[in-house]
């Protein structure tokens, strides 16, 4: 077990520089290597099926942190990969945890991909394992993923219903409860906030979006870097949905050159909101801004 303790330690790491920088290919190479390391493990000699269990554990838990570094970076037929192997490790463990972790990191990434029935069927595989009965917040975060999903194929009323009935889950979890170290390390209010962010910003309900995005953003621990960044890179996109460009530039500046620049899901939204801007307001003083704070983007990347 002091094997397990030592890879658990390196896990931590991993999730810590996930929630400040994202899902860099650095991210994702680490958490593989320390994958293939668990699973070598095995072969190293006898072993208790207590600490066999764990080893498989282990390794379904680099591998799920090395599928959700390639969904955050949108390398999707990589994070396919890491996935298959993810799932098959987990079944070995047989850890209910790193299972959920699993299939609710697959029901993200084919919610990113636009495919929202492959990630509903993914997300109640997640949903539907017991753990969720017995721990609400499993059960908040599998609802709150839900409701994204819902958002994301515009289905208005489930996505309401969903999180109402996450923020009731969130509000009778226990929080004496001991959960794995990934799931304490970021979901709380602030994530179901920034779910339900996403969720009204597909379906085109800017005002509560732009809510929830507030809500949100007072909230989110300092650690998690990456976060604020989306959260407020969509906060602009809510604002500027609204008609206040001049909000929404002025938000979107506040975007660290660093996320801007290197993650890829935040150039993408930036991407997409000066698109929007310019198309919004062709010959005004806040595109001439937006575009001169991109180029001092580019020249210092």
């Amino acid at each position: 077990m002091s094997d397990v303790n030592r890879l658990n330690k390196r896990f931590a790491e991993i999730i810590a520089s996930d929630h400040r920088h994202g899902g860099q290919p650095g991210i994702e190479e680490r958490a593989a290597a320390l994958a293939d390391e668990a699973l070598n493990l095995q072969n190293a000699g006898s072993a208790t099926q207590r600490v066999r269990s764990s080893l498989y554990a282990s390794g379904a838990a680099f591998r799920s942190s090395a599928m959700w570094a390639a969904i955050d970076g949108r390398r999707y037929d990589v994070a396919k990969a890491h996935m298959r192997e993810a799932q098959a490790l987990a079944e070995m463990s047989g850890d209910q945890a790193i299972k959920f972790r699993i299939w609710s990191h697959a029901g993200t990434m084919y919610r990113h991909m636009g495919r929202p029935a492959d990630a509903c069927a993914a997300n109640d595989v997640a949903r539907n394992l017991h753990l969720t009965r017995r721990d609400p917040l499993f059960a908040s975060l599998g609802l709150a993923r839900q409701g994204a999903i819902h958002g994301t194929a515009q289905n208005r009323t489930d996505t309401r219903r969903a999180f109402e009935q996450a923020q009731d889950a969130m509000l009778r979890a226990d929080p004496a409860d001991h959960r794995p170290v990934w799931l304490l390390a970021f979901y709380d209010q602030a994530e179901l906030d920034s779910l339900a962010l996403s969720a009204y910003l597909a379906l085109g309900d800017y005002p509560t979006a732009e809510y929830h995005a507030h809500r949100c953003l007072s909230s989110l621990r300092p650690h998690m870097l990456r976060s604020r960044a989306i959260t407020t890179t969509r906060l602009a996109h809510a604002l500027l949905a609204q008609g206040a460009a001049e909000a929404a530039t002025a938000t979107a500046m506040k975007v660290p050159i660093d996320a801007a620049t290197r993650h890829a899901r935040v150039s993408r939204m930036l991407q997409e909101f000066g698109a929007a801007l310019r198309a919004t307001a062709p010959r005004s003083t806040t595109v001439q801004v937006w575009t001169e704070h991109t180029t001092t983007w580019r020249t210092a990347a």
